[in-house]
């Protein structure tokens, strides 16, 4: 597998828009924690054109469980991920930009991972699979930006683990970016993040179907719904519970003697996503990215974070954050921004009063979509408005 050919119908130096490829590397690649993965193959999509200075490329690296399918396309028609924010005449513009999303190693869409065969032995890795950063999910998307023949990239993006990824490429590669925008992330996960994760972690594990990592079929349904319901409740508000549910009840009356079936609308809410998620995640791949969340630490880029954001070289640096987010906390952008800051980096931090929570990125885009747009048209004055520190 390789990337797609130059389209001749689109011109020397630029690709077409086209569904899901795949860059598989001609060898090993070696792990940031040791350890190596023999010939992985690194899923993405793109969307636009790359033009003949091949310098209008956009890199998305996602969150923890979403695919490389960002948004739709001639080629594959389903609805993304981001559909209000990547496209034509949207604030990621294809008809400017060449878009380029990864799904990350580790992960079950198309990336090698922990439920990927192991050309070694003509197994599935399971929990062979080596100890995975995301520093090795940031190596999987240089690779193709490598591939494709860009060596500067307009933007680096990421929401969530995204934005973290999108941290350790920019230190591992920092000449390649020209600028950064990272979303409702952090410089690294703190205890309760980690506790959350770990407790998520623990209902996959602690599942009988679980088998030691060994299940086959439909693996660990129960510890998935679970580790899922949790998920969703640390991805929104109180406050949006309120305001959408209230104490609303189901309609449809309890199954015979089951005294404690849900009553509340919002437990049909987390039930839905519970079992919309079971069967479409690999738990062993839910567990290897959980945990390369909590690892990665931006400092271990540099003797102190300050000097690991020295060495980035990204001209402009987007962080944006929401005031309702407890997953990763305002007070998490607003290090980050300190961090930059103190690097004499050029900062914009933008807090959002979105009440959707940490899910606000895919949820509320009427907040997201000005920022987003003032940032990629380069409307700097616009942006300065919007930002909680001044240059």
């Amino acid at each position: 597998m390789g990337t797609r050919p130059w389209n001749s119908e689109a011109g020397q130096g630029e690709f077409m828009t086209c569904a899901r490829q795949f860059y598989q590397f001609p060898g090993e690649l070696e792990l940031w924690r040791g350890g190596v993965l023999e010939r992985p193959t690194v899923a993405y999509e793109t969307w636009g054109k790359l033009n003949a200075q091949r310098d209008n490329a956009v890199l998305i690296f996602t969150g923890l469980s979403p695919s490389a399918h960002a948004a739709s396309s001639p080629a594959d028609s389903a609805s993304g991920w981001w559909e209000e924010i990547v496209g034509p005449h949207l604030p990621i513009d294809t008809n400017k930009f060449f878009v380029i999303c990864i799904n990350s190693l580790g992960s079950c869409f198309g990336s090698t991972g922990p439920a990927s065969v192991n050309p070694a032995t003509n197994e599935i890795y399971r929990l062979s699979f080596p100890v995975l950063m995301l520093e090795d999910v940031a190596a999987g998307g240089k690779a193709v930006i490598d591939s494709l023949g860009i060596e500067s990239l307009y933007s680096v993006i990421g929401p969530s683990m995204g934005g973290m990824t999108a941290l350790a490429y920019a230190a591992q590669y920092p000449d390649s970016a020209r600028s950064l925008v990272l979303i409702s992330t952090a410089s690294r996960s703190l205890p309760y993040a980690i506790a959350l994760r770990s407790l998520q972690r623990e209902m996959i594990r602690n599942d009988p179907d679980w088998q030691g990592g060994e299940y086959k079929d439909a693996g660990p349904v129960q510890g998935m719904r679970l580790a899922r319901k949790l998920g969703m409740i640390t991805y929104r508000s109180g406050e949006e519970w309120v305001q959408r549910f209230g104490r609303e009840r189901i309609p449809e009356e309890h199954p015979s003697g089951d005294s404690f079936a849900p009553d509340f609308e919002v437990e049909a809410y987390l039930e839905y996503h519970a079992q919309r998620f079971t069967g479409q995640f690999d738990a062993n791949c839910y567990l290897y990215l959980s945990r390369a969340s909590d690892l990665f630490d931006f400092a271990e880029h540099g003797s102190s974070m300050e000097v690991a954001a020295r060495k980035i070289q990204a001209e402009r640096i987007l962080i944006v954050g929401v005031a309702s987010d407890f997953l990763f906390r305002i007070e998490r952008q607003r290090e980050l921004a300190s961090i930059f800051k103190a690097a004499d980096k050029r900062v914009t931090l933008v807090e959002l009063d979105s009440i959707q929570g940490h899910d606000s990125f895919l949820a509320d885009m009427d907040s997201f979509r000005p920022v987003l747009d003032s940032f990629f048209t380069g409307d700097w004055s616009a942006l300065t408005a919007m930002s909680s520190i001044q240059p």
